[in-house]
């Protein structure tokens, strides 16, 4: 079900980034999802997981970390952990992931079973994702899986020269992936598609 996921869901639509496709291929997504839900894992749409929150489209999750140009040294912050699917794919492509998720029983779970299933370069906090993680940055790359209708300061901040964020912009029924490129210190923007996220909630 995995392989034909990401033959016809991902490939299919253009998906050409072979890390991508292989760590597609490896994580099993129905493990980060309500039993309950299983049957549903390695379909072509988001999934609940409880606390408002979803898990991705897998095809949203391949082109968003595809458009990450990604690099096996990157240290990448991913706002908003969830079920920790996303946070694997990247844990499976980069050097490290720090990932902030507002929800704490989301982010105490997802850590432990993050843990448990032996990815030791994933680190995760409960916190406000439009703060980023200062501690740790700079970052080569940011993924916020929530929409949002501006570009927070602290994650541009956190960001390298040369970084992208890949965020999804616009008003609370629906946005446009987009991708920030840090050049000379300011924003180049790339707008995608439409999409529809939860939104990013800032304190």
């Amino acid at each position: 079900m995995r392989k034909k996921m990401v033959e016809e869901q991902i490939v299919a639509r253009g998906v050409t980034d072979e890390r991508v496709l292989s760590a597609m291929n490896k994580v099993e997504r129905h493990n980060f999802v309500p039993e309950l839900l299983w049957g549903d894992a390695y379909k072509d749409y988001p999934l609940p997981i409880g606390n408002g929150q979803t898990i991705s489209q897998p095809y949203m999750a391949a082109i968003m970390t595809e458009e990450l140009a990604l690099e096996s040294a990157d240290r990448v912050l991913e706002i908003g952990t969830g079920s920790g699917y996303q946070t694997a794919i990247l844990a499976e492509i980069v050097k490290e992931v720090y990932s902030v998720e507002r929800v704490e029983s989301l982010a105490n779970d997802t850590m432990i079973k993050l843990k448990e299933m032996g990815y030791n370069n994933i680190f995760v906090k409960k916190g406000d994702g439009s703060k980023g993680w200062k501690e740790y940055s700079p970052f080569d790359k940011i993924l916020v899986t929530a929409g949002t209708n501006h570009i927070p300061e602290f994650l541009f901040e956190q960001l390298k020269e040369g970084g992208k964020i890949v965020i999804p912009v616009g008003d609370e029924y629906t946005q446009e992936l987009t991708v920030v490129t840090k050049v000379n210190g300011e924003m180049q923007e790339k707008k995608l598609f439409e999409c529809v996220f939860v939104p990013l909630i800032e304190d």
